[in-house]
């Protein structure tokens, strides 16, 4: 069935075509060739319809505009001119024959060029002659026709304006004589074969008089226009209007302000050619009034990269012109470079605070207006007045909007001729430039050097204000139209029914010529149709300027005049207020002696002054497209030229400059701004191809816009970067330290706008539509990738101990990515993460942290660092290894890729220096936490064969040792004290020539130990965080302490309180027939699956009685070598071999040598190792009987006890031996501790005090089966 199609529209309408893309850009560019309604399609042919004499101007007017239209396309010819001798080939000397070629093609290339400015001279000629007659014309004694009309006036200022920029064009551009003289030489040598070259001679001489002789434009202007009569009248006429429209700001627009800047003392030159005209000249406007113009813009904007000064022109003019030499007035005003500063007329900075406001103030009216217009498009039958109102506040704030852009943009315009007037002389290289070499150019002392910081912020504002402002009113074009339209027609037909209906009953009653005139203006441009409050014959009545009567009320119309009547218009106020007599002082509204009124003659200046306004209101848009054009902002064609240089480097383009600054100076309130100078590039590549129509521009343009971009994304992706990885580094910072500082302030980090160019989807550049959200995406991607790089490559060029400070980075880098995720979407951080450890695979259970840990550990951790068992930390040995451990070298990289700022670098850098000189538990914890439950396994099994490993190699140096003991080992006497036991105990063990031997024992013992204790550590995190993980999930599994202190389950049908809840909800939802009930059974089966798996979780195993039970598994197979049985069945006190005699001789010379040494240079990891591997092999009670140390120490009491029983207090027999006694103890102690946890953790099935009679008597051993009880499943002695 077909959709109605008022259905299907009101359908569409609830569709929304807008995103929330943040707009921080300028309105968007297109190429267009419409026209606009300020250029009437039809011209002024209309005029003649309505019958005022004004052919003849209207003929005229229409020829200065066509002329004025080609006099700029001349002008952006001669602007965009470049030398064609630069890229000329020179010929080697083999190749001098080819010389008569290489004339020809340079004659070929160069007469393309110079035909350009043969058709600019030509033009020049025509259009001088035109002017000059056009100005002859109206300066007849008797007037003949009708006008000037100020149109015709404007016309006139206009292609006068294109003249002077055309002259001064040619006398700046120093390529255009240089390629003239290579193509003179080169037709010289080429015409030697023509014939009949008379002609192309002349005009060769021709063209080189008019390129090298100064002003010949103006001078040939001034021969033209006193050629017949004098013209002083019109010049006269055309200077007080100028100056008139200057003193009273009537020019909207800024670009019609410049004109008559720029002409206004080459029009004084000509009107003072002869003493007579300047007399009659200071009789129509005061000398003083002109200085003062001058004096007030010392600096015009000319054209983008120069400028124009009124004293210049007037000094130089001088020479030309030797009448005008006589005013010394003049000519005495001083040169811009002679002029005492004047940075608070032309630089923004001193008035950016009026235009920060003049902006808020008025976003915020236009805002209001822009909802009143809105709201009364909503309302049917809205009032009359009150939509009259509404809409007559919307025309006053475009009117206001167009002032206030046009203002703003001329400050820039200004601001920029006045620096390339004043170049940067006290150049001193700042933080930028520091590593510049090469000399500064000219173009960099105008631009790059010559705007400071401050400037540059305030040139962004200004820039960014015009931009949006624009873009602002450009959206709101169709929206205001009709707005817009209807306030300019009920202006007019305000004026022509009710203000000039009151004038002909009262001032103009009695005169009928002005009667007429007001009539005619009636006629021409009043909407009668409109007024539909009246009858026929009242209509009829009003048309004539009938009756008395009230103002007439008229219905709106959104029916705006055309160019045409607004033309006459001015034309007929001019000839009211004028009489149609230019030669009356005073100016157009001046004339003291005008029988007009003054409340009249106000209301008419008014009235004629919002016509001119009508034009540019009605040609929105390009009103809009001209006031927020700024590409002025990147040519450089003058300085290129002067420089000699083909381009310059980007630094120097002030579109990047701006750019630069705001990443530079990380202001958070210009951020939102950065993309606005790009709108530069918009607006000059745009000028490049509609204006100067040059395609080599726009590719130049193209270029540095390409390169400028991607520096730009990569700057902002640093600066992004930055800024939240400083921020996650700001909030992981402990508060007890920033606390305790008196600057803590200095680590907390300033909030930048970023969110909105993160939101930027569609960057308008040069025709293109660029994702920036997208190019962020991905360099933030990259850029997390690298970060995470660098963090293992700088883990892995330290050691073990930089494992917190890895962490510590690896969570600041997490935070920072989850705060950037709020507004950015970025890969996963666990994936990531897992990229870059090389764990990505389903069946990889290593990882490249994991293998990098295991390598450190087996070849540094293990073989260098020392256990202390009292602090449970491993430290660093002070013996040099004898081969030392190869690491790269530490990896460089920016404060961005540790902390963000260099401040919270050093923050954090010290609380990793309090973990940086041992391993202990903090060191644990974050092994685990990053190696997580996949790699841990891999790990312990890594470290469990390197146990076995070092066991398997002890084996054979044990053996070694062994081979050296005697046969017959008795107890030691105690005789002999503690000197005779220490001698003799050196008389058994003959190791004095196994030195070598026995380090490498120790060693082993040593790292085997330190394993088995890491073990140890890794037991207590994981039970930590297991019994951290039962407190969390007892509740939900429905677990209870017992009364003794068993685990107890609360539900009595074996459902857990999780099972229980989703099973109900589930229940409860299916009971109320939902729609689909699957996915709440799904949820249910889930929270069963959840219970099953956290409740397998809970009956964890200790890694530490693993890896006892393992290393027990392990010395199985040398069980019978290192614990042999004795041949007698009794415990063999003299003979015996075993492993607890190797390790008794090793501890006591040990201890002996660390007494020497005065340093311990293995730690308490050799006691563990040999402790474990006693008690695993059943001979703890052998060692604590047996033990050399403790025999020492026994007889070391023995003797104290005699020797304190005595009367002498000083005992003799151990004298000397304090020092190794106290190590004794300590080591016995030390073993005590061991075998006290061993005994805790792992206890032994077969007790070896079963062997030993309480009387004491020795037993046969018996053999029972050695395994660990908790690991009934490991495989055991006989596998």
């Amino acid at each position: 069935m077909a959709v109605p199609v008022e259905e299907a529209i009101a359908a569409l309408s609830t569709f929304s075509l807008e995103d929330d893309q943040p707009e921080v850009q300028g309105p968007a560019l297109w190429v267009s060739s419409e026209r606009g309604a300020t250029i009437s399609p039809i011209e002024y042919s209309d005029v003649h319809a309505y019958r005022l004499s004004l052919s003849e101007d209207t003929k005229a007017l229409n020829q200065l505009n066509t002329l004025i239209q080609e006099g700029r396309e001349m002008v952006s010819v001669l602007y965009a001119y470049r030398s064609c001798v630069k890229a000329l080939p020179q010929l080697p000397d083999s190749m001098k024959q080819s010389q008569a070629d290489l004339y020809l093609e340079t004659y070929q290339v160069l007469d393309l060029e110079m035909s350009r400015l043969r058709e600019i001279q030509r033009w020049q000629a025509s259009a001088a002659a035109k002017l000059a007659a056009d100005m002859q014309r109206f300066s007849r004694p008797e007037r003949r026709i009708n006008g000037p009309t100020v149109t015709h006036l404007w016309s006139m200022l206009k292609l006068l304006d294109v003249l002077v920029q055309l002259d001064h064009l040619k006398n700046a551009k120093a390529s255009i004589p240089n390629d003239f003289s290579w193509y003179k030489r080169t037709f010289t040598q080429v015409s030697i074969q023509w014939q009949d070259t008379d002609s192309m001679r002349e005009e060769l001489d021709d063209l080189q008089i008019f390129l090298s002789t100064r002003w010949a434009i103006l001078l040939n202007l001034h021969v033209e226009m006193f050629r017949v009569n004098n013209v002083e009248d019109i010049l006269q006429v055309l200077i007080v209007y100028a100056a008139e429209c200057l003193e009273l700001d009537f020019a909207l627009l800024f670009p019609e302000r410049h004109v008559l800047l720029r002409i206004l003392p080459v029009l004084v030159v000509l009107a003072t050619s002869s003493e007579k005209d300047s007399e009659s000249l200071n009789k129509r406007v005061k000398m003083n009034r002109l200085i003062t113009i001058f004096k007030n813009d010392p600096v015009i904007p000319a054209f983008p990269d120069l400028h124009l000064s009124p004293a210049a022109i007037l000094k130089e003019l001088s020479m030309y012109f030797p009448k005008f030499s006589a005013q010394t007035r003049l000519l005495s005003l001083p040169a811009p470079h002679e002029l005492p500063p004047r940075e608070r007329h032309y630089l923004i900075i001193n008035h950016i605070g009026a235009i920060r406001s003049e902006h808020d103030d008025f976003t915020i009216r236009f805002a209001s207006a822009m909802n009143q217009l809105a709201l009364l498009k909503t309302i049917d039958s809205a009032d009359i007045e009150w939509s009259k109102e509404v809409k007559g506040c919307m025309y006053d704030m475009v009117v206001e909007g167009f002032q206030l852009l046009s203002r703003w943009s001329a400050r820039i315009w200004e601001q920029c001729a006045w620096k390339f007037s004043r170049p940067c002389k006290d150049f001193a290289p700042n933080s930028e430039s520091l590593e510049t070499t090469s000399p500064v150019s000219d173009y960099e002392k105008v631009v790059r050097f010559n705007y400071s910081a401050d400037e540059r912020k305030a040139l962004v504002e200004v820039v960014s204000y015009i931009k949006s402002i624009g873009s602002m009113m450009q959206r709101c074009d169709t929206l205001v139209a009709d707005a817009l339209w209807e306030t300019v027609h009920s202006e007019v037909q305000d004026f022509v029914q009710n203000t000039l209906a009151t004038m002909l009953r009262t001032t103009f009653r009695k005169k009928k010529d002005l009667c007429r005139i007001l009539s005619d203006m009636r006629t021409l441009s009043a909407d009668w149709m409109a007024n539909t409050s009246r009858t026929d014959s009242e209509l009829q009545t009003s048309q004539h300027g009938g009756e008395e009567n009230k103002g007439s009320f008229f219905y709106p119309r959104a029916v705006a005049p055309t160019a045409a009547q607004v033309h006459c218009l001015q034309f007929l106020i001019y000839e009211v207020v004028s009489g149609g007599n230019m030669r009356k002082p005073g100016g157009l509204f001046g004339n003291s002696s005008s029988e007009i009124p003054a409340n009249d003659l106000k209301q008419l200046e008014t009235f004629f002054y919002k016509l001119s306004f009508f034009l540019h209101i009605l040609d929105y848009s390009v009103t809009v497209a001209t006031l927020t054009d700024l590409g002025f902002l990147w040519f450089r064609e003058f300085y290129l030229e002067s420089s000699r240089v083909i381009q310059f480097p980007i630094d120097c383009s002030l579109p990047w400059m701006l750019v630069d600054h705001v990443l530079e100076s990380q202001n958070g309130g210009l951020l939102e701004s950065v993309l606005m100078p790009f709108d530069i590039y918009n607006d000059s590549a745009q000028h490049a191809l509609v204006v100067l129509k040059q395609r080599f521009l726009y590719d130049e343009i193209e270029a540095e816009v390409d390169n400028c971009f991607d520096i730009f994304v990569s700057r902002l992706c640093e600066a992004i970067f930055t800024h939240y990885k400083s921020w996650a580094a700001s909030e992981l910072l402990d508060p007890s330290f920033l606390f305790a500082l008196d600057n803590g302030e200095k680590f907390s980090v300033r909030p930048m706008r970023f969110t909105a160019l993160l939101n930027m989807k569609r960057v308008k550049l040069l025709g293109r539509t660029i994702n920036l959200r997208s190019l962020i995406s991905e360099r933030m991607n990259k850029l997390f990738r690298d970060n995470l790089e660098f963090l293992f490559d700088r883990f892995e060029s330290q050691d073990l101990c930089a494992i917190v400070e890895l962490e510590k980075l690896l969570e600041i880098l997490k935070m920072s990515h989850e705060f950037l995720s709020r507004d950015l979407t970025i890969d996963s951080f666990s994936i990531m993460l897992s990229e870059m450890m090389e764990n990505v695979s389903l069946v990889s259970y290593s990882s490249r942290l994991a293998s990098q840990i295991w390598t450190e550990m087996q070849n540094d951790f293990l073989p260098n660092f020392i256990l202390c068992n009292t602090t449970q930390r491993f430290v660093r040995s002070s013996k040099v290894p004898s081969a030392p451990v190869q690491k790269p070298s530490v990896p460089y990289a920016k404060p961005n890729f540790y902390c963000g700022t260099q401040e919270l670098n050093n923050a954090h850098q010290s609380f990793a220096k309090l973990h940086s000189g041992f391993f202990g538990l903090p060191h644990m914890f974050s092994i685990v936490r990053l190696l997580g439950s996949r790699s841990l396994p891999w790990l312990i099994r890594a470290l469990l064969d390197h146990i076995s490993t070092k066991i398997t190699n002890l084996e054979p140096m044990v053996t070694g040792l062994q081979e050296t003991l005697p046969k017959s080992i008795g107890l030691l006497p105690f005789d002999g004290g503690v000197t005779g036991c220490m001698r003799l105990v050196k008389e058994l063990l003959k190791w004095q020539s196994k030195t070598e031997l026995k380090a490498e024992i120790l060693h082993g013992i040593k790292e085997v130990g330190s394993a088995l204790y890491w073990m140890g550590l890794l037991d207590i995190v994981l039970r930590e965080i297991d019994t951290t993980q039962f407190m969390q999930v007892a509740s939900w599994l429905g677990l209870i302490p017992g009364a003794d202190g068993q685990i107890l389950q609360t539900q009595e049908d074996g459902n857990t309180p999780v099972v229980t809840l989703f099973k109900s909800a589930t229940a409860a939802i299916v009971s109320s027939n939902p729609v689909n009930p699957t996915p709440f059974y799904t949820m249910s089966k889930q929270a069963e699956a959840a219970d099953l798996l956290y409740k397998a979780n809970l009956n964890t195993g200790s890694v530490l009685e693993y890896a006892l039970a393992f290393t027990s598994a392990a010395l199985d197979k040398y069980c019978v070598k290192w614990s042999a049985a004795p041949k007698t069945g009794f415990i063999d006190i003299t003979t015996s071999k075993d492993f607890y005699r190797i390790f008794s001789g090793l501890q006591i010379e040990y201890l002996e040598d660390s007494m020497q040494n005065k340093h311990e240079m293995l730690g308490d990891s050799v006691a563990w190792g040999g402790c474990t591997i006693i008690y695993l092999l059943g001979q703890q009670l052998h060692f604590e009987l047996f033990d050399f140390s403790y025999q020492v120490l026994n007889i070391a009491e023995v003797d104290n006890a005699a020797a304190t029983g005595a009367s002498n207090k000083s005992p003799q027999f151990s004298q000397g031996w304090e020092g190794l006694i106290e190590a004794m103890k300590k080591a016995r102690r030390l073993n005590n501790h061991v075998f006290s946890m061993l005994k805790a953790r792992c206890p032994l099935e077969d007790k070896q005090a079963c062997a030993i009679k309480q009387s004491g008597a020795p037993l046969h051993r018996i053999k029972f089966e050695n395994t660990v009880s908790a690991f009934e499943t490991l495989p055991q002695k006989s596998s």
